[in-house]
């Protein structure tokens, strides 16, 4: 059976680097993908569904419930490894719902933890102005993507606290600290 391992957390909070480093300390055993990444080679490939999803990403939205899931679905499924880590999933309670909804209609996955990285608001800005790697690092699109984020973060944690399966990390300390405490963490539950 495949475990998932959801790491989420604010734009900027560091959650894809996190688990890339993890993903690479351990790839015998840990495939890592970026929610974002899946979504970016599906615009890159040009398909309808690309133009799509390009337009709704470079306003900071969110992409529809149905194509983030079955991106999602069918990267588990054609995973290398039998522990897989998807950062920036889920960002709403529907896309929570519809994923818990799908797991439990199979036996070969199973949420194992999803974990929470905490940084303050103002260190979320801080670094994704400070990157600003594309188009979508601007203080409106930041802004627009903190609230999109900030509105089902409790609802997302009340269902994951009450299933025992948050766990959450200070991101607010180095990147070694952070991922040492998660690789840690992620082991602990194989």
């Amino acid at each position: 059976m495949k475990k998932l391992f959801l790491i989420i957390g604010a734009p900027g909070s560091g959650k894809t680097t996190d688990a890339q480093l993890i993903a690479q300390k351990n790839a015998e055993i840990i495939v890592h993908y970026s929610t974002g990444d899946l979504l970016r080679e599906e615009v890159a490939k040009g398909s309808s569904e690309g133009k799509i999803i390009a337009d709704i990403i470079a306003k900071g939205n969110l992409v529809p419930l149905e194509i983030v899931v079955n991106t999602i679905i069918s990267a588990i499924k054609s995973a290398p490894r039998d522990n897989i880590i998807i950062d920036g999933y889920p960002r709403s309670i529907e896309q929570m719902q519809e994923l818990d909804k799908k797991l439990n209609l199979q036996n070969d996955v199973k949420l194992a933890k999803v974990i929470e990285v905490e940084v303050s608001e103002q260190t979320a800005r801080d670094r994704v102005l400070g990157r600003a790697r594309g188009a979508d690092d601007n203080v409106e699109v930041f802004n627009n993507r903190m609230r999109v984020y900030l509105e089902p973060l409790k609802e997302i944690q009340e269902f994951y606290g009450s299933q025992n399966l948050l766990h959450r990390i200070n991101g607010e300390r180095t990147i070694d600290e952070i991922v040492d405490e998660m690789n840690t963490f992620i082991i602990s539950q194989i």
